[in-house]
C-alpha cells in the first residue's frame, strides 16, 4: 500500500475527536496518509516539499517535543510515597494528557514510547506491558478489552523501497487498527496499515504485515492464521 495523493476527509474528521491535535497543513497531510521530507534533505532540496508534508512545521515540532517530554515523565515518576491507587490514578491522569482517547480501566506499564501521543485512540479495559512503542504519524486505533504482552511495537511510519525515494528522505505514514478483545504477544510488531479484526491472538514475536481478519489466531514472520476461534456476542 502506497502513499495518498491527497488529504483524506474522513481521517481529518476524526482527528476533530482527539485530544492535543496540532493542526496545520501538514499535520492534515501527515494523518492522510501522503509523503513528506525528513529534516536533512530539506535544506538541500527544497524543490522535493510540493505536494508533501514538513516534518519540521513548527506545529509537528511543538507536538513531538510535547510527547517526548509527558512521556518522559510517565515513564519516571514514582513517588517514595506511592500506593497502588495513587500511582494508578497518577498514571490514568498522565495518560489523558498524552494520548488523544483513552477509555475506562487502560493500565499501561513503564516504560511506554510515542511518537505524538495525540494519534493514539486506546478503549476500555486496555493493558500493555512494558516496553510498548507506537510511531503515530498516522492513527493508531485499539479496542476494547485488548491486551499487549511487553515489547509490542506499532509502526504506522514507513518509507518506501525505491532506493532514490530514501535518499530524498521521503517517508510516510499509515493507520492501524486492531480490534476489541484481541491478544498481542510479546515481541509482536505490527506494521503500517494493518487491521487486526475483533477476538485475534497475535503469537510472540510474530510480524504483521497484512490484515488479520476477526476471530482468528495468527503467528510468524509474516503473520499468518492458524486457526479460526469461536466469535463471542458483543458487550453492551
Amino acid at each position: 500500500m502506497g502513499a495518498s495523493t491527497e488529504k483524506n476527509a474522513e481521517l481529518i474528521e476524526h482527528a476533530k475527536t482527539l485530544r492535543n491535535i496540532p493542526w496545520c497543513e501538514d499535520y492534515e497531510k501527515m494523518i492522510s496518509g501522503m509523503l513528506f521530507v525528513s529534516p536533512p534533505l530539506l535544506s538541500v532540496t527544497p524543490n522535493l516539499t510540493g505536494n508533501r508534508y514538513r516534518c519540521l512545521a513548527p506545529e509537528l515540532v511543538t507536538a513531538r517535543h510535547r510527547a517526548r517530554r509527558l512521556a518522559i515523565k510517565y515513564n519516571t515518576d514514582f513517588p517514595d510515597d506511592a500506593t497502588p491507587e495513587s500511582l494508578e490514578s497518577d498514571r490514568a491522569a498522565k495518560l489523558q494528557e498524552m494520548i488523544g482517547s483513552v477509555g475506562k480501566g487502560v493500565y499501561i506499564e513503564p516504560p511506554f514510547f510515542i511518537d505524538y501521543g495525540c494519534n493514539i485512540s486506546v478503549g476500555d479495559g486496555f493493558y500493555a506491558n512494558f516496553n510498548m512503542t507506537i510511531l503515530d504519524c498516522g492513527f493508531v486505533t485499539i479496542g476494547d478489552r485488548t491486551m499487549f504482552g511487553p515489547n509490542v511495537s506499532i509502526y504506522a511510519a514507513t518509507h518506501e523501497t525505491g532506493v532514490q525515494s530514501r535518499r530524498d528522505g521521503v517517508e510516510y505514514a499509515r493507520e492501524v487498527i486492531i480490534g476489541n478483545d484481541c491478544w498481542i504477544g510479546g515481541h509482536v510488531t505490527i506494521m503500517p496499515g494493518v487491521t487486526i479484526g475483533d477476538g485475534c491472538t497475535i503469537g510472540a514475536s510474530s510480524v504483521v504485515t497484512r490484515d488479520i481478519e476477526a476471530w482468528s489466531v495468527a503467528i510468524g514472520s509474516p503473520a499468518r492464521v492458524v486457526k479460526k476461534v469461536d466469535p463471542v456476542p458483543p458487550l453492551n
